[in-house]
């Protein structure tokens, strides 16, 4: 099994395959990891998915800084949660090197073995396996695997030698964000606003302009601000080049018509925004996942779809590889998580249509837009879309119970030797069947798939079904309803555990 490509997708992928009894062979180019700043934070449901398998704590005290309060730009205005007592979204204020030095800790914990400064130089495949050229620190070589998943970036070279067709928008705007000290002379006012000798006050949020759009984050009493800038241009930059002081404040200046005295940095980044998706995430025995697969116009989205990818697609490969997987369950993860990336595309390109419009018909969008989410319900609702939760996967058969398709709920469970929980039970990512009314029968049915799953009876406060089978990605493969006969509930039980984990 390979993997091309050593970020947070391939990663997180790699760890998740060990976990699965397999062990791949991940080749990256880069000889060292990249120091180019790029995402500056994990958010969405991928942290509910860290929780389940016991790393998020550990995610949670490397950050270098204070959580930020649960408030999310969005096309051009704010996705506000700090008045919800249990806000629908959350994010880690992790940069992407310490993000991928923590993958990377994990994927050495776990024995996953990568090769950095290995780059592949072509890809074929044929019924069997898959083989890959590649050129190494000490000359070219061959490998071959049943296998291999591009997990290589935007320009992924994978995705062109499978011959994927990555459809979409590029769009002519250069976005540049930082987090930098302001000198003395420039004052944050109690509001956040920021008070510049010879200009007067540039407000907190974001100031569209006819030149672009400038965006500020500030707390009061502190020197250090977030500053992000948006114009149009057509220039083609290398995201291996990093950005200078100097190139933000030119851009400040071209936005603003007016300097900002900057005093240092802690972090520079420069992007454009793309919305591709590729027509398939699969190509015979080559598969795609992360930014090879899918591009958002917007920040904030990328690692959380990427990391997800690679949490769905390791069991299936597993399963495959291990000889167990039922006929067509590797197709399953284009289907589910083409449909994740779309929904994706769908709410990053209504951003790009509230953040790109400056006349005031754009201006009375982005009014109407703030006014409806003050009402509890849409702010929540987009709260869910953003940090992909809502997402439900269609699920084979039919009659499906509510709950089936969608993230399982982190229960509370009571066990005859103590307290557990959902999250505890996902740690060894295994999927698991949870008897919540003592359903023997249930167990019964589930007993020739016990090498393949784990069985709990248990109870829990607030019962939301009678069971639920629960795969190794955290989604409701099956539920039972609350009291449901046994003649409905075996037989439909029967047909989920053999649609996703084969016949005994």
């Amino acid at each position: 099994m390979i993997i091309v490509g050593a970020g947070p997708t391939g990663l997180m992928l790699a760890a998740e395959l060990r976990l699965a009894g397999v062990r791949p062979l991940v080749l990256e180019r880069q000889p060292q990891p990249r120091a180019t700043p790029k995402a500056g934070g994990l958010g969405g449901q991928i942290l509910e998915l860290l929780r389940y398998r016991g790393l998020l704590e550990r995610f949670e005290a490397a950050c270098p800084g204070p959580f930020p309060a649960p408030r999310f730009p969005f096309g051009g205005v704010h996705l506000d949660f700090t008045r919800l007592p249990d806000p629908p979204m959350h994010a880690l204020p992790l940069p992407q090197q310490l993000l991928e030095q923590l993958l990377d800790e994990r994927a050495g914990e776990l024995d996953v073995e990568i090769r950095r400064g290995h780059e592949v130089a072509g890809v074929s495949q044929d019924e069997a396996a898959v083989s890959v050229e590649v050129r190494g620190p000490d000359g070219p070589y061959q490998v071959s695997a049943p296998y291999l998943v591009g997990c290589d970036g935007a320009r992924s070279r994978i995705r062109d030698w499978a011959g994927i067709p990555f459809p979409g928008t590029t769009y002519p705007e250069v976005n540049r964000l930082a987090q930098v000290t302001l000198p003395d002379k420039v004052t944050v006012l109690g509001n956040g606003d920021l008070d510049v000798p010879g200009f007067g006050t540039i407000r907190a949020g974001f100031t569209p302009t006819d030149r672009g759009l400038l965006g500020i984050g500030s707390s009061p009493g502190s020197r250090s601000v977030s500053l992000y800038t948006i114009e149009d241009e057509t220039t083609e930059y290398d995201d291996d080049v990093p950005m200078t002081l100097a190139e933000l404040q030119d851009s400040i200046h071209r936005v603003l018509g007016a300097h900002l005295p900057l005093a240092g940095s802690t972090r520079l980044s420069r992007f454009t925004f793309k919305a591709r998706q590729a027509e398939r995430y699969r190509e015979g025995r080559i598969l795609l996942a992360g930014d090879a697969a899918h591009l958002f116009p917007a920040t904030g989205v990328a690692l959380n779809a990427g990391m997800l990818d690679a949490v769905n697609l390791a069991w299936k490969l597993a399963a495959d590889l291990h000889g167990t997987a039922p006929a067509g369950l590797l197709d399953t993860y284009h289907a589910e998580r083409h449909l994740a990336g779309a929904r994706t595309l769908l709410h990053t390109r209504a951003q790009v249509a509230l953040r790109r419009g400056h006349d005031p018909a754009a201006e009375a969008l982005r009014e109407v837009f703030t006014e409806l989410l003050t009402d509890e319900q849409p702010l929540r609702r987009m709260g869910a879309l953003v940090a992909g939760t809502d997402i439900r996967y269609p699920m084979p058969g039919t009659g499906h119970h509510p709950l089936a398709g969608a993230f399982a709920p982190d229960l509370t469970l009571h066990t005859g030797q103590g307290i557990t929980s959902v999250a505890e039970l996902m740690r060894t990512a295994r999927p698991v069947l949870l008897d919540l009314a003592d359903r023997p029968e249930l167990c019964q049915t589930a007993r020739d798939w016990r090498h393949l799953l784990d069985v709990h009876t248990v109870k829990t406060d607030d019962r939301p079904a009678d069971a639920l089978l629960i795969r190794p990605d955290g989604h409701i493969a099956w539920a039972a309803g609350l009291d449901e006969p046994a003649d409905s509930a075996t037989p439909s039980l029967r047909e989920a555990l053999s649609a996703w984990f084969g016949t005994p």
